[in-house]
């Protein structure tokens, strides 16, 4: 005669939370060392320098006198508004953005739509516009420093053909930051390019039979159906342009010193300049805070616009 037992299965189910718990605590501890590494690099060469930049920026630290550093709260950021310098260093730098986003932004547009054309030797055409993206901005600087040479730069040779006569370009206050703009829009455009291309490409191509058929012409189609589709396209790339410009410091520091009188000098030039030539880091690093709250201002807006966007 068999006997019913009934098994107790609460110790069973007990022993399978542990282990899913314990492998959850296992694959918790695995991510968490992967990524330490990066974690590590992230706080010594990031949050280590912004938590002492903001800290130094609340003292008078001069580079040469460690040891003799005193707190003077405000002082260094009350500063900065009567600092002639740096509010040229801001115009100079917002000068540059609003001139450099719109002009990058349109001849990438141009050059993407070009190359999304049916044309012959189309990946010989993206290849020689991409290419300056890859170099080194220092050698492109240079470059464009012998180019730009009064007497005998490239540039003025070719306008000497059209009997214009030479123009001093990084000599002048009134054309060097135009020339640097120009520069920089020659070595950036490449890379807006390609995504902008990207973009180009997965708008639907019925839609553009669609606006064949109501008798839209080329114009109206890029009105009405191309801009639309590049939106969260050109959204992006308005913001990094928008970031790489006020961040403008080595087309300045090669080719013209932040001058001639200080029309090419901007906001993180002079950072380096008070920091590492005059060796006052505190007023540096209060201007480095001020800096970096630009930049989180400009990201809230790209937030703003990409949020509205998904909305």
């Amino acid at each position: 005669m068999e006997t019913n037992k009934k098994i107790d299965m609460k110790p069973i189910r007990a022993q399978k939370r542990f282990n899913i718990k314990s492998q959850k605590t296992q694959e918790f501890i695995n991510g968490y060392l992967f990524l330490l590494p990066a974690l590590l690099l992230l706080g010594v060469f990031l949050l280590y320098p912004m938590g002492m930049a903001f800290y130094y920026s609340f003292t008078d630290f001069y580079i040469l006198r460690p040891d003799q550093k005193q707190f003077i709260g405000l002082e260094n950021f009350t500063y900065i508004f009567q600092d002639a310098e740096f509010k040229q260093a801001f115009k100079n730098t917002a000068y540059f953005a609003l001139l450099v986003v719109p002009i990058q932004m349109a001849v990438a547009l141009g050059l993407a739509l070009l190359i999304n054309q049916k044309l012959k030797c189309k990946v010989f055409f993206r290849t020689a516009y991409f290419s300056p993206v890859v170099m080194s901005l220092v050698v492109v600087s240079i470059l464009w420093t012998f180019l730009y040479n009064p007497n005998e730069g490239l540039i003025n040779e070719m306008l000497g053909i059209f009997g214009i006569s030479p123009q001093p370009f990084l000599t002048s206050p009134n054309q060097a930051m135009n020339s640097i703009i120009v520069m920089s829009v020659w070595q950036g455009a490449g890379f807006q390019m390609l995504i902008f291309l990207a973009g180009l490409q997965n708008i639907p191509k019925h839609l553009y039979e669609a606006a064949s058929i109501d008798g839209a012409n080329p114009l109206q189609q890029f009105w009405n159906v191309t801009l639309p589709g590049l939106r969260n396209v050109s959204i992006f790339i308005f913001v990094t342009i928008t970031i790489a410009a006020v961040k403008l410091l080595v087309q300045p520091m090669i080719m013209t010193q932040g001058g001639p009188l200080g029309s090419t000098k901007t906001l993180v030039y002079h950072i380096y300049e008070v920091g590492f030539n005059y060796r006052d880091v505190g007023y540096a690093s209060a201007m480095a805070v001020v800096f970096t709250i630009l930049v989180l201002i400009i990201t809230i807006i790209q937030r703003k616009f990409t949020g509205e966007e998904r909305g």
